[in-house]
């Protein structure tokens, strides 16, 4: 197939293009800056230059390919506080590539989330199909990005073989610098590994290499209005995170209060206070996917997340 890749140079879509090659697929990926051109190209993508607010240029490369997997979303804008802002450019990017793939079968993924699914609970893909989302930590821009996840599933009934990906918040790997990076930044500048309360939150996790996989399995076979579940570790409490992270570090390991998370950890602590174990059998049974890159703790154990920063 030719595919067109939004977010192909990031931390997901890095691991997805080669993916892709190797299995003799062609693709074409969205680059908004010299850097992630080179980068592109040097694995051995086709470049389309534009940025995700660019919709005649995702229309004219949806048009031309087989298959589209769209993985860019305006983080730097949803980490300053713009996440609603972040989830309408990706609605109207899901909109636009709806429009163009209507009718034609052809398949089309989104990255979403598993964190919050059922809190305290252990989510399934059958959860999150409401279409109202549920609870205060749904508010404004996440009720809105899962809005986006809704409006795919949809596509399938307009002749799209539409799909969602769910990532859980930690997809780890030697260069990551998402959740699990932030952690151990925060363990540094403290001088204490924490959890919030007794630790015993869970978060899913997989390993890089198994999402790339999954992606483009899913592309390949998934059938249209699947959610499915990139997770390898059902729920690792962040308690046993924050043990590995003080062992490497030479840090003590303690319990932040969870009145005091919001100053410890800043915006992170809302996520980290989350319990959000989550199950893949459905995805695996579906698709035959098996993860088999190191799970979260031995991940950590490798010892990449601790290397000391360059200035």
């Amino acid at each position: 197939m030719r595919v067109f890749v939004t977010g192909a140079s990031g931390w997901i879509g890095s691991a997805v293009v080669p993916e892709l090659i190797d299995a003799g697929h062609q693709v074409v990926g969205l680059a908004r800056s010299d850097a992630s051109a080179a980068a592109l190209a040097a694995a051995g993508a086709e470049v389309r230059r534009g940025t995700l607010d660019d919709l005649d240029t995702l229309r004219s490369a949806a048009a031309e390919s087989d298959g589209v997997i769209h993985l860019a979303f305006k983080h730097d804008i949803a980490f300053s506080g713009g996440f609603e802002d972040a989830a309408a450019a990706d609605r109207r990017a899901i909109d636009t590539f709806g429009e163009v793939l209507a009718g034609s079968d052809r398949p089309f993924l989104i990255a979403s989330g598993t964190l919050g699914l059922a809190p305290g609970l252990l989510a399934t893909e059958q959860d999150g199909q409401a279409s109202a989302p549920m609870g205060a930590h749904w508010a404004g821009g996440p009720a809105k990005r899962l809005a986006n996840a809704h409006a795919t599933v949809a596509l399938a009934d307009r002749g799209v073989r539409s799909s969602v990906v769910r990532l859980p918040p930690t997809v780890h790997g030697d260069g990551d610098h998402g959740f699990l990076a932030t952690v151990v930044a925060i363990a540094r500048e403290k001088g204490v590994s924490g959890y919030i309360g007794d630790g015993a939150h869970r978060w899913p996790a997989v390993h890089r290499s198994d999402a790339a996989h999954l992606f483009r399995l899913a592309l390949e076979i998934a059938p249209a209005g699947s959610s499915l579940h990139a997770v390898a570790d059902e729920g690792v409490p962040i308690r046993d995170v924050a043990e590995v992270i003080g062992r490497h570090l030479g840090l003590p390991v303690a319990s932040i209060a969870p009145g005091d998370a919001a100053e410890h950890f800043t915006w992170l602590a809302a996520y980290l206070g989350m319990d959000s174990a989550t199950s893949s059998a459905y995805t695996r049974q579906l698709l035959g996917w098996q993860p088999t890159g190191p799970g979260l703790i031995d991940d950590l154990d490798k010892g990449h997340y601790f290397a000391t920063p360059t200035a």
